[in-house]
């Protein structure tokens, strides 16, 4: 029987974590394989570092392609050999296509239209916004099948749902890029821009606009100071972490960042 008691306890993201302890006591008496639904990286994260004392689990995870934020976890027992891959999971890519050149749509949108639908949130993975023509969103099988060849209304858009390629989403893994710059503070906006390659007005535009996040929490607050090891996400274009801060003799920081993209 698994620790349940402890692995959860001061857990930050309990509701998830004790679903997903339900399937880790599952594949530990059964030897069967299970998979969660989508979990966003937080949870996911959480859910790694609490599982990773079990010696008789073996956790992996899928989205659809490697950068995706939200993504299944897959549980095995140790013992076990079974190959899986993103092709395997399951999980199928739609394209929800409709004219968004007068009323555009963010990823946001997408979702809700298809919660208003009546899918849950762990058969929903990420959307990928396709300019003013639509996007792509990982999802379930079983949502899949239930939203393939019907319309959907998004904003004020109606807008037709079908299956498509894989190949269509990107495959590279991420990749890690050493910076270094010097500011006059620890400031959000000011490290971001810099991070980011971003002007800093619209990047100070972007957090008040909620588009930034810290350790996968949103701020809003352009003048928050960032602190060692926080991770600033910024959708569409990565993750930065402030890996060092040195105050020089002219009292400004000497920053090491490590934008992962």
């Amino acid at each position: 029987m698994l620790p349940t008691r402890e692995l959860l306890a001061g857990a930050s993201h309990p509701e998830a974590l004790s679903q997903v302890l339900q399937l880790a006591d599952v594949c530990v008496r059964t030897f069967q394989p299970q998979w969660s639904g989508f979990l966003g990286a937080p949870e996911r994260e959480e859910c790694f570092a609490r599982l990773a004392p079990l010696v008789e689990l073996k956790l992996s995870s899928s989205g659809g392609f490697p950068q995706a934020e939200r993504q299944r976890l897959l549980l095995e027992r140790s013992q076990a050999h079974l190959e899986e891959n993103a092709a395997a999971a399951p999980l199928k890519l739609l394209e929800i296509s409709g004219n968004f050149l007068f009323d555009p749509a963010e990823a946001i949108d997408f979702r809700q239209a298809l919660l208003e639908q009546g899918i849950e949130a762990k058969d929903l993975g990420d959307a990928l916004v396709r300019g003013d023509r639509g996007a792509l969103v990982v999802v379930s099988l079983e949502a899949a099948s239930s939203l393939i060849g019907k319309p959907l209304q998004v904003r004020t858009i109606a807008c037709l749902v079908a299956e498509t390629s894989w190949e269509r989403l990107p495959n590279q893994l991420p990749k890690e890029k050493q910076l270094t710059t010097v500011e006059a503070s620890l400031r959000l906006d000011a490290v971001a821009s810099a991070g980011f390659a971003i002007s800093r007005n619209r990047m100070a535009d972007l957090i008040r606009q909620g588009k930034v996040r810290i350790n996968w929490k949103v701020v809003t607050n352009p003048s928050r100071e960032l602190k060692l090891e926080e991770r600033v996400q910024l959708e569409g274009r990565g993750e930065l972490r402030l890996a060092g801060a040195m105050l020089t003799k002219r009292e400004r920081w000497r920053l090491s960042l490590v934008r992962t993209l």
